[in-house]
């Protein structure tokens, strides 16, 4: 029978044990409380049983024959107080899930929902007992909005009743210009920005299904699209430019100067407009790569100080901003984490969110830093969606895996699984299925769930294929990026090379022109083709099935438009788009034409239509090289 039981969290404890309850079709689930979250658990109750095709109704009351009421749900922290966990039993008596709490009784019932699914239809269950708790308290996920893509409410909350299920307790929307502030039109008029409507209704209905909404703006790096127009353009550290440290040259302004008193006036009336849209009591405030901080205006200060410094002082400032607002302040953690003798520093009640997306990301020794200071901090792996188009799974399962595990070992007391992106937004949304998914099982059990069949897990919970299919394809697909022989950091080398038609500066063509190889671009065409073949045979019980489908397809097709053009680059000396044979890139601007358009129809199936300009804009840089 265990080996049967497909669940995703796996619990800490299963026993499974001989026999099946027979559900009546008439009967009632009983809440021990009559209190508003309790009546919300009921409801997914009711949802769960469906699956069985049986609808019972809700009461408080135990009435004259309690003993058969089918469901029973008890919250009490006398009979068990582990926060957020649940004991579930399945008996002759019937199904019993006791918390001691309401969000324990939430999680139990997704557990509940999910054994149903096992047992789709049938009207029976099997007896088992289950005893379950969280390795994490703070489970998240962040939701990249403001690299082009902003969703749908209806895609967003799709994605929050699969993070529910998932048992994921924390969301983000990372912002930098897409939250429609009032008097900051200019900033967003063109983004399809979430309004403050969307988000008080979002709000709650996070909070319905045991989610935090966290509200997020980023508040000193990331600020170009504030930046670029005259009327902020004062308050940029370097308005006309500056040097990456990858190498090559960002032409723009892109950060807040931290020495400039407006910046701080901005932030505080951004605030007071942003934060009461939100019950939630953390507020992340970004703060990460401020990759120009010393080389405009303050480096003057930079140079006295010392870099780091002036970053903590202006951070500091920022605190006592969100403080002022009672919100407990997170922060990316990247630039402190590089100057350790600073952390001591940091005011009590931060919360550091130390970030990293490889596999072999340092995880402990950075988290070690945050510890050894006594400063609470979160690890913060990722997808690996962004700067992929079908997402890079080995990577993800290994960062994913490796925070968890190392985030456990320093006391981290949160996990937040991060979706970004990048370089206009070009994975489709069920690319990130898979991240999101095994970031929430190693997040509530990192032993449990390490090893879990993630397929498996995909196709019953997420994708919902009765065909046992669609995982395989979603995972075997997002590890195309390996195939060429070339694995470039953060990114796959046939994304990039449909971002840049020329070898971008930081990837020097002797680091890589070796590795990749005719032989293995071909190979990479084959392995595609080998990994989509199957989908039409895919059976997804889920109302947006054909656009999942085509959403792979037009993602295996924009990896093998890579894979043919790098075929052709190989025949070159220099690697670049304009070498090729004139003939062979007008077949592939033709080629490119129609993937764009499938490109363009995904993207408003499921998101706004502002950020869609400036996302095709890279596939219209592609194009003019093709037919230059």
């Amino acid at each position: 029978m265990s080996e049967v039981l497909n669940l995703i969290p796996a619990p800490k404890n299963l026993e499974m044990r001989d026999g099946f309850f027979e559900l009546a079709d008439e009967g009632f689930i009983y809440l021990s409380i009559n209190k508003d979250e309790l009546f919300n658990v009921g409801k997914r109750v009711k949802e769960a049983l469906k699956i069985l095709n049986v609808e019972y109704e809700i009461t408080t009351s135990k009435g004259r024959n309690f003993e058969g009421v089918n469901v029973k749900i008890f919250v009490d922290p006398n009979q068990f107080n582990k926060p957020q966990g649940y004991i579930l039993t399945i008996s002759k008596e019937g199904i019993k899930i006791l918390s001691g709490d309401s969000a324990g009784a939430f999680y139990g019932t997704m557990t509940l929902k999910q054994i149903c699914r096992n047992f789709k239809g049938q009207k029976k269950l099997p007896f088992l007992r289950i005893e379950d708790w969280p390795d994490f308290s703070n489970r998240g996920v962040m939701l990249d909005i403001s690299r082009n893509k902003v969703p749908k409410m209806e895609t967003l909350y799709n994605l929050i009743d699969m993070l529910a299920e998932l048992k994921v307790n924390q969301f983000q929307l990372y912002t930098e210009h897409t939250f429609a502030y009032r008097n900051h039109r200019v900033v967003w008029e063109e983004a399809s920005p979430v309004t403050q409507e969307e988000i008080l209704e979002l709000d709650r209905y996070c909070k319905e299904r045991f989610i935090e909404l966290v509200p997020n703006q980023n508040s000193f790096g990331h600020m170009n699209r504030w930046l670029e127009h005259e009327e902020y353009k004062h308050l940029a550290e370097a308005p006309d430019g500056f040097e990456l440290p990858w190498g090559g040259r960002f032409d723009g302004p892109f950060s807040l100067c931290p020495i400039e008193e407006g910046s701080t006036k901005l932030l505080e009336e951004l605030y007071d407009e942003l934060l009461p849209h939100f019950t939630s009591s953390q507020f992340n405030v970004g703060c990460d790569e401020t990759f120009d901080l010393g080389q405009g205006k303050s480096k003057k200060v930079c140079e006295e100080k010392g870099t780091g410094r002036v970053y903590l002082e202006f951070l500091l400032k920022i605190h006592k901003l969100v403080q002022k607002r009672g919100k407990t302040m997170q922060f990316w953690g990247d630039i402190i984490v590089k100057h350790p003798e600073l952390i001591p520093e940091l005011p009590d009640g931060v919360i550091a969110l130390e970030w990293g997306y490889e596999a072999g990301h340092p995880f402990d020794e950075d988290g070690e830093k945050f510890a050894r200071a006594g400063v609470p901090y979160y690890v913060c792996p990722g997808t690996s969606s962004w700067n992929s188009i079908a997402g890079r799974t080995d990577n993800a399962i290994g960062n994913l895996k490796n925070a968890a595990e190392n985030g456990l070992k320093h006391g981290a007391i949160g996990y937040l699984n991060t979706d970004w992106g990048d370089n206009g937004h070009w994975q489709h949304y069920p690319i990130s299925f898979l991240g999101f998914s095994y970031g929430a099982a190693v997040s509530w059990g990192y032993k449990e769930n390490v090893d879990i069949d993630i397929k498996k897990a995909l196709d019953m919970h997420v994708f919902k294929d009765q065909s046992g299919v669609m995982g395989r394809i979603a995972y075997d697909l997002g590890n195309a990026y390996k195939i060429p022989g070339f694995t470039p950091h953060n990114s796959s080398i046939l994304a990039l090379m449909l971002l840049f038609p020329e070898p971008p500066a930081y990837l020097k063509i002797d680091t890589f022109k070796d590795l990749l190889t005719e032989e293995n671009f071909k190979k990479t065409i084959e392995y595609i083709d080998s990994v989509i073949k199957d989908i039409d045979s895919v059976k997804m019980d889920r109302p947006d099935a054909d656009t999942i489908k085509k959403e792979f397809l037009n993602a295996a097709k924009l990896l093998k438009h890579a894979a043919k053009q790098g075929l052709e680059r190989m025949k070159t000396q220099d690697f670049k788009v304009s070498s090729i044979s004139k003939e062979f890139r007008t077949e592939l601007a033709k080629e490119l034409d129609e993937l764009v358009e499938e490109f363009k129809e995904l993207w408003l199936n499921r998101n706004r239509i502002g950020g869609l300009k400036d996302s095709l804009e890279r596939f219209e840089r592609l194009k003019k090289a093709y037919l230059s």
